[in-house]
């Protein structure tokens, strides 16, 4: 039988869960860039809040420390698959396939070149721009400071500019890392 205490929690847990489960999942699948992964990193962060939710519900910013465990556990993800990847590697050769003239929707585009940023470019770019945080609220969510914020985001977006080319402006691109990274519904 729960205490009064533990029912609290529960039920504070779960409004926290309701209210940051999309949007959690729709950060998972940015930075991997794996929408049947996002669910399971989502679940996996959030499991990981319950177990020191006495801590998390005593932050001064719980949504920003729940985007840090989702980026790391994506960081995580992201170095297996590319361990991964090597192991294979020594088994197979790898061939070159490229289309002439591929007829690709921009927002394919902008999520493989998401691909091709460093993590921490990757991740500022897609807290700024894909969800709107701010830098300080970034940097929470990162563990680094302002500073770097600024830094990989710039960096990045510049980075990102490069890779799509002088046809893909800014906002073009904002919009599709917005409409690429829907998993669902998205709770406010």
């Amino acid at each position: 039988m729960g205490t009064v205490v533990d029912d609290a929690a529960s039920v504070e847990f779960h409004a926290f869960f309701e209210r940051h489960y999309a949007e959690l999942s729709r950060l998972a699948h940015l930075l991997t860039g794996e929408a049947d992964a996002a669910d399971d990193l989502a679940a996996d962060a959030l499991l990981a809040l319950w177990h020191r939710w006495d801590r998390v519900r005593a932050a001064d910013h719980p949504a920003a420390y729940a985007r840090g465990v989702v980026a790391n556990l994506a960081r995580t993800r992201i170095r297996s698959a590319v361990r991964e990847r090597r192991r294979v590697a020594l088994f197979w050769s790898q061939r070159e396939e490229k289309t002439e003239n591929p007829d690709v929707a921009g927002v394919v585009d902008v999520q493989e070149a998401l691909r091709r940023l460093p993590f921490r470019k990757r991740a500022c770019v897609v807290l700024r721009h894909a969800f709107d945080l701010s830098e300080k609220d970034t940097a929470l969510a990162l563990g680094v400071s302002v500073g770097t914020v600024k830094s990989q985001t710039s960096k990045g977006m510049a980075e990102l500019q490069r890779l799509l080319g002088p046809q893909s402006p800014p906002l073009q691109m904002h919009a599709a890392m917005v409409r690429g990274g829907e998993t669902g519904g998205r709770n406010r």
